[in-house]
């Protein structure tokens, strides 16, 4: 997949019209998944996204989370951590199954389907540069940032 141009695709976003990947051609853009909107693991990330969101866009780099809650969802999770950047929601699972990021976990000892914390960067023409999957939260997101800085 790495180096390969994405398909685009269309989500509903929080900024109220849809998102579409063509429409970032020109920008490094990152798409992160997470599992679900107010959990402790997703807020950590989401908020180290946003601490950093500024320095990500001084590199002509637009950032977006993808999870499968509604968008309902979506506003209020962004809302209450004052989030700069669009969540997408993808509750039917197309992107993420695109992307390959749909797993069975164990969850208190039963097997379930969900999103693994996953971590994309496409480039200013499209193409998948990097990846990261079964992402830790501790320090990836300054990760990210330093292989933006390397672009």
């Amino acid at each position: 997949m790495l180096a390969n141009p994405i398909p685009d695709f269309e989500l509903e976003s929080t900024e109220g019209k849809p998102f579409r990947l063509t429409d970032y051609r020109g920008k490094k853009l990152i798409i992160y998944f997470y599992p679900k909107d107010d959990t402790p693991g997703c807020t950590t990330e989401s908020q180290q996204f946003s601490h950093l969101y500024e320095q990500f866009k001084a590199l002509n780099c637009e950032v977006v989370g993808i999870s499968r809650d509604s968008i309902k969802s979506h506003e209020n999770f962004r809302e209450k951590l004052g989030l700069p950047f669009d969540l997408l929601s993808d509750s039917n699972e197309t992107v993420c199954n695109r992307f390959e990021v749909m797993k069975l976990k164990n969850m208190y000892g039963k097997q379930v389907r969900g999103i693994e914390r996953s971590t994309f960067v496409i480039d200013e023409q499209g193409k998948l540069i990097r990846e990261w999957r079964g992402v830790k939260v501790p320090g990836h997101v300054d990760e990210v940032l330093s292989f933006i800085k390397t672009l």
